[in-house]
């Protein structure tokens, strides 16, 4: 007889999933006994890095991830990164360890009492199976519930003495089926809402088009570019993108979208129809009072996302593919004549000033360094006009920032990023502030040979927060310096190759070198000056 392990083995080939993100405790050993050769384990120092490489790993891989944790504490522990994979959208199966069944009613040690409330609401679906043989078959409902748009985690809790149990042949044939099940999801919206909305775009005086993540998420990047070819319409990012769904340098790019109703609504002015792709509407924060839209202005929002439809506070939606829905779209519209928008002007930042870089001109070093099919990871929140400007990415997957606030997800996303995509060159740029929430990261990155080129951009503070206390006259508060940090010598003390630059050009050589090489990470720490964004 076939034992519950050898049926959750089984599952995870199926699903293609042998890759295990995890920091095992002893509520786990049980479920990584014999550890099989066709899988791989991946150790992370602490769980919450864990769970930011398996969000990288899936992003970049287009694939499910595995997540194991240590029950209770390593779950709470994970959670902040788990928050970030939820906000990113992330198919991800998290799984913990709990306690024998025969001492859960007595809250043993390691005991998690309340297993599937402590994840909420952070994941899509948390569970417990009953029984050890109802293992692989949750197992495979998870892996279907964390691919089923909208994407994001899972979580199951898992009784340790479950593993070893033994399954009938019917209990292991029903683990089998499962595994062995194919959802697909590929609504398309009916012919009278694809002419009905091309109706309206035709008559609109002035339409506009905005994208957001999940049209580079969902493979819909080629689809929107057609479409926005064909028509002509100028083309914003959504605010605050975690992801480029349009070419950068495109003629028809106008920027990014404040994450502000008013200045927001103001950079809409003069359009009477916005056309949204794959964003919710809208990412807003700080909290600035306007109207939403021009006056005059209507929107429709195209989502494969029924809950961001319901939530929008303006607008129409509908929700369904991505592709399917702008291809039948593209069709049903007359192609643009002669007058294309042109180009948007690039935006200016000051150039290095005292020795010490802006961070526009060590964006623009990296950005030469780099090669040409760079993976991006950024985790510099008060520089990303400037990594956009500098970077112009204008190619499908290459960019990854988090979607959900807060920090901690740069370091180890971009270790994850590379295991997924070995075949890229990934290059994490991130803040002396944001390094240090995943900094474990690094470890991981040397221990396993994993070749990202980290860079550093060091202003000993943080720097996003001085600019929301001037926002927000809060101007006096503490803990918004983070002098006497010597990233260098902590990359250093785990085994990474750590180098300073202290100008443009050998900025420019040690990422052209870094990125070139398959040795391992390599981490190289910029001091920059400060530059507050404005909104």
């Amino acid at each position: 007889m076939r034992t519950v392990r050898e049926s959750v083995l089984d599952v995870l080939r199926a699903r293609g999933v042998t890759t295990v993100f995890g920091n095992p405790g002893s509520t786990e050993l049980p479920m990584l006994k014999r550890f099989p050769e066709d899988f791989r384990y991946v150790l992370g120092l602490q769980e919450a890095v864990v769970v930011g490489m398996a969000d990288g790993f899936a992003l970049a891989s287009r694939s499910t991830s595995l997540v194991n944790l240590h029950t209770g504490p390593g779950t709470g522990n994970a959670m902040g990164a788990i928050l970030n994979a939820r906000a990113n959208r992330t198919p991800m199966v998290v799984t913990a360890g709990q306690q024998v069944r025969a001492m859960l009613t007595m809250e043993a040690l390691l005991s998690n009492p309340q297993a599937t409330l402590l994840p909420q609401p952070a994941v899509k679906w948390a569970y417990e199976p009953p029984r050890p043989a109802d293992v692989p078959a949750a197992l495979a409902r998870a892996v279907q519930i964390a691919e089923t748009p909208p994407h994001g985690p899972v979580f199951l809790s898992l009784p340790m003495d479950d593993f070893d149990a033994e399954l009938t042949e019917a209990e292991d044939r029903a683990g089998r089926a499962a595994a062995a099940r194919r959802v697909t999801h590929a609504a398309a919206p009916d012919a009278a809402t694809v002419s009905a909305l091309a109706d309206r775009i035709s008559r609109a005086r002035s339409a506009v088009l905005v994208v957001g993540d999940d049209v580079d998420a969902s493979g819909a990047w080629d689809a929107v570019l057609a479409l926005a070819e064909r028509t002509g319409l100028p083309v914003w990012a959504a605010p605050v993108s975690a992801r480029v769904s349009f070419p950068r340098s495109h003629p028809q790019f106008r920027g990014d979208l404040a994450p502000a109703i008013g200045p927001l609504g103001r950079q809409l002015a003069g359009h009477d129809l916005v056309l949204v792709v794959g964003a919710p509407v809208f990412r807003y924060y700080p909290y600035v009072p306007g109207d939403h839209l021009p006056e005059g202005a209507e929107l429709v929002l195209l989502t494969r996302d029924a809950e961001e439809a319901a939530r929008a506070p303006v607008g129409d939606a509908v929700v369904a593919d991505l592709a399917l829905t702008v291809r039948a779209l593209a069709e049903r519209l007359p192609a643009a004549g002669a007058g294309a928008p042109a180009p948007h002007e690039r935006v200016r930042f000051p150039e290095a000033a005292d020795g010490v870089l802006t961070p526009l001109a060590a964006l623009a070093a990296i950005a030469q360094g780099a090669p040409e099919d760079t993976l991006w990871v950024n985790e510099s929140p008060s520089n990303v006009p400037q990594f956009h400007e500098a970077t112009r990415i204008g190619a499908p997957d290459s960019y990854l920032f988090s979607a959900g606030g807060g920090l901690g997800f740069g370091a180890a996303a971009a270790v994850g990023a590379q295991l997924g995509a070995p075949g890229r060159p990934v290059v994490c740029v991130i803040g002396d502030g944001s390094i240090h929430y995943a900094v474990q990261a690094l470890w991981t990155a040397a221990a396993y040979k994993v070749p990202v080129t980290f860079v550093v951009l060091s202003n000993a503070k943080y720097a996003i927060l001085h600019w929301f206390a001037q926002l927000e006259h809060a101007q006096g508060s503490p803990g918004l310096d983070i002098p006497g940090l010597d990233i260098s010598a902590v990359a250093d003390g785990y085994g990474v190759r750590a180098h300073r630059a202290q100008g443009a050009g050998e900025l420019t050589k040690l990422v052209r070198d870094a990125a070139a090489q398959q040795d391992g990470p390599v981490l190289i720490d910029v001091p920059v000056t400060t530059e507050l964004p404005s909104l």
